[in-house]
């Protein structure tokens, strides 16, 4: 019974909380891509030496192992990775090809009143400002819970179909897929080859009514709670903390910055100029990227 009264007093005192005028939430999240197949393919590749396989694994880790700051109040929020102060790096033209493929920064807008959301995204050289309706996923409510962060939290599930630019959920042909393909050229094949991208992908969520906003991180919302954690194919994204009314305020507005265009066009232009760089490739041509025009 004690237990009972005390996620009831809990429950109002942050449902009062929401309800100010100036209300607002911080959680940071961080963001793990799993490298396993790409480990057992470079492992597997006898050109590659211990000391190459050592700087991909390198880099691969920068790309893949990020923290994410979202902000976010009762209709809108803003999600972006943590800025940090690097060197640059030099070399790996499949690398930046995946880096410059995957968009740099970028800081993505949500308004759940509107269901839509706006990305603004830096593409070989390039801004684009991304908008578009917030995809709606059919989630279904599992009967699972468990505490992250000491909120009680709710698992849900949903199948999301995967984009033709969702880098990080590329894995291997099947063997069988790879060897109907005649081995021409190997010495020239780029750092795409032999990599396919599934079709859709079964997602995760864990959300905590505790904080009944229907807010999470990247395109993820439509639960009864702000989501914690999310596993998605083959990217884990798991909140580490959690202010609720911090004292510094954050501006949470849609960036204006860019060209805008939609998600259909920014994906028809990735895999586009994605396509030239093969070409190239292929012809030989070891000069990077195609320009944007």
């Amino acid at each position: 019974m004690l237990k009972i009264i005390h996620y009831v007093t809990l429950f109002l005192a942050i449902n009062f909380g929401l309800q100010a005028q100036e209300f607002q939430g911080m959680a940071i999240y961080q963001s793990k891509t799993s490298t396993e197949d790409f480990k057992v393919r470079m492992a597997g590749n006898k050109d590659i030496t211990p000391e190459m396989q050592k700087n991909m694994e390198e880099r691969m880790k920068k790309m893949f192992e990020k923290t994410f700051i979202l902000n976010f109040d009762k209709t809108a929020s803003i999600y972006k990775e943590e800025e940090k102060l690097e060197a640059p790096t030099q070399g790996g033209g499949g690398f930046r090809m995946m880096g410059s493929m995957m968009g740099a920064g970028g800081t993505f807008y949500k308004n759940i009143k509107e269901k839509s959301y706006t990305v603004d995204k830096e593409f070989m050289g390039k801004e684009f400002l991304i908008k578009d309706s917030l995809p709606r996923l059919k989630w279904k409510m599992e009967g699972e819970t468990r505490v992250i962060g000491g909120f009680n939290c709710f698992k849900a599930t949903a199948v999301r179909p995967v984009s033709k630019t969702d880098f990080q959920n590329l894995r291997p042909k099947k063997e069988d897929e790879s060897a109907a393909k005649p081995k021409t050229e190997d010495k020239k094949t780029d750092f795409m080859s032999g990599l396919e991208m599934p079709k859709e992908v079964v997602v995760t969520a864990w959300y905590t009514p505790e904080i009944p906003v229907n807010q999470g991180p990247d395109s993820y919302w439509g639960l009864p709670g702000l989501i914690l954690e999310i596993n998605d194919g083959k990217t884990v994204i798991l909140c580490s903390k959690v202010v609720l009314n911090p004292k510094e305020k954050a501006e949470i507005k849609a960036s204006t910055k860019g060209k805008l265009i939609s998600q259909a066009e920014y994906d028809e232009t990735v895999i586009k100029k994605m396509e030239e760089f093969r070409e190239m490739r292929s012809r030989g041509g070891n000069s990077g990227p195609p320009r944007m025009n």
